[in-house]
């Protein structure tokens, strides 16, 4: 299996956004926010992040490869301009059907490579409390915990 990853070509923003911005959605409604509020939250993603629907600077949209075929995507890049060299993963999905095989393990260290490549020294990441084998792989993976948001539904 050799994992790759390939630059999104611009007729295919718009479906990464959807599909993108209906996860971020999902997640952040399970995670205990109002529908309202994730859907407000992605749309200041976009703003930020996509303007005009296109990329913003520095961000890399990959479509993730196994053998040549897609597999999943990846969205990484700067988190914030006053510091450029300190990117962030914004999304990282693999297929359902691919899952399981190593093939995010290798988009992940894929990501390292490319965030290094443009000049990154360091690369983020959130995942959602409720998704325990994400937590999983990015701790083997040699991140660590920055911050913990705790809730308590009244």
């Amino acid at each position: 299996m050799t994992v790759t990853v390939q630059l999104l070509e611009p007729a295919e923003w718009p479906a990464f956004i959807t599909r993108s911005n209906a996860e971020y959605r999902r997640e952040r409604i399970e995670a205990g926010d109002s529908p309202e509020y994730a859907e407000k939250r992605a749309a200041q993603s976009n703003e930020q992040f996509f303007p005009d629907g296109r990329p913003a600077e520095g961000q890399q949209v990959l479509r993730v490869l196994e053998d040549g075929h897609p597999v999943g995507s990846l969205w990484l890049g700067p988190f914030d301009p006053e510091h450029p060299r300190d990117w962030w993963v914004f999304d990282i999905e693999i297929d359902p059907e691919h899952r399981g095989r190593g093939i995010g393990r290798a988009a992940m260290l894929l990501a390292e490579e490319v965030a290094r490549a443009n000049g990154a020294v360091k690369l983020g990441l959130n995942v959602f409390g409720h998704n325990a084998v994400a937590q999983g792989l990015y701790r083997s993976l040699g991140y660590e915990t920055t911050a913990i948001n705790l809730a308590k539904a009244l």
